[in-house]
């Protein structure tokens, strides 16, 4: 019987693994291929102007619509298969820290590296809740992700310099990781959609993973995959349909006019302005650099960045499948608030 059912386990290993190297190489080929394909559809084809609004905004759509359900797909799959190996209290002791704020600060940390935006960054927060990693910890890599990175720290050093860009970091990882921690001491799962927390296995809730199989481990990650994006895409679509919309825009004359050095709500009012648009630090950089050849005071252009980058509407969107309403609203809430007050201090020092 051995013998016999050797060959077989030797054939059913060179399908299921080389079936997965295959699904690797066509997901990381999709992927480099997202933006191209788009620039030369849109722009090549279709001969719309990529630097017009109109042109921008639909290669934004579809170029975001591509690159964020490719990370559904690659973070999820992952997160899900490496979660079958840990429990849900093994991941809490890990990442929640032993002594308060660890976990917060090690989630900012791995937020600094990986250069997200702000509905990028949805899908591994996703991921991490799904895996039982606390609720606050999770927040502060959400949070961190978008608004401090290497891509902004490199646009940020060359138009403004060292002092700034250091006042930034610092200030954005300190509201990452004091909003989590707020947000992990008020105890808010009850706010997380319930599905978030199962774990299933062939349309079945399973309540351990001990002794799974390498096959019933990536089966769980496909259907996790495929739950999730069937769940998740009118969301997608229409988070990232705004975010199209009002991709790029910038009201430049209003801010000039309402939000400069005289006025004394003028943190508020960028904050304000800043929620409800959709960019990455490449993006924004280049609007808050023409605003403050126009004299706007330094803190009020780091708060309508931090608020443009960190929080957003089609983020918001996106977020409503996995959080309830009062939830985000909390985040929204603790976050902009920390948003706001870095803004003000920075006027006053600089």
């Amino acid at each position: 019987m051995t013998t016999a059912t050797a060959p077989s386990a030797r054939r059913q290993a060179v399908r299921r693994w080389g079936g997965l190297a295959l699904a690797t190489a066509a997901w990381w080929a999709l992927y480099l291929a997202n933006e191209p394909f788009w620039n030369w559809l849109i722009g090549g084809v279709i001969g719309l102007d990529l630097n017009s609004r109109l042109g921008s905004g639909v290669h934004f759509f579809f170029f975001d619509t591509v690159k964020i359900a490719l990370l559904l797909i690659g973070i999820i799959f992952l997160v899900t298969v490496l979660r079958s190996f840990m429990t849900v209290e093994r991941t809490r002791a890990l990442l929640g820290g032993k002594r308060e704020g660890v976990g917060n600060v090690m989630a900012a940390g791995l937020g600094v590296v990986t250069p997200f935006c702000s509905c990028s960054a949805v899908p591994a927060f996703i991921g991490f809740v799904a895996s039982g990693v606390p609720l606050g910890v999770t927040m502060s890599f959400l949070i961190a992700s978008p608004l401090v990175n290497e891509v902004a720290i490199a646009l940020l050093l060359g138009l403004f310099g060292p002092g700034p860009t250091l006042m930034y970091v610092g200030a954005g990882l300190v509201i990452a990781i004091v909003a989590g921690m707020v947000i992990g001491r008020l105890k808010l799962e009850r706010w997380v959609e319930p599905f978030v927390f199962e774990t299933k296995l062939r349309g079945q809730v399973i309540n351990s993973t001990v002794g799974l199989t390498w096959d019933d481990r990536i089966q769980m990650g496909i259907e996790e995959v495929i739950s999730i994006l069937r769940g998740i895409w009118p969301y997608l679509l229409v988070g990232i349909g705004l975010g199209a919309a009002i991709h790029g825009w910038a009201p430049e004359d209003f801010f000039a006019t309402y939000a400069g050095p005289d006025n004394p709500f003028a943190v508020l009012i960028a904050v304000l302005v800043g929620v409800p648009l959709y960019s990455n630090a490449a993006g924004i950089l280049p609007i808050v650099d023409a605003l403050y050849a126009k004299g706007l005071p330094m803190g009020t252009l780091l708060a309508f960045m931090m608020a443009t980058v960190a929080l957003s509407v089609p983020e918001m969107i996106l977020l409503r499948r996995v959080l309830k309403p009062k939830l985000i609203a909390v985040f929204v809430s603790i976050t902009a608030l920390g948003i706001v007050a870095v803004g003000y201090l920075f006027n006053a020092v600089l």
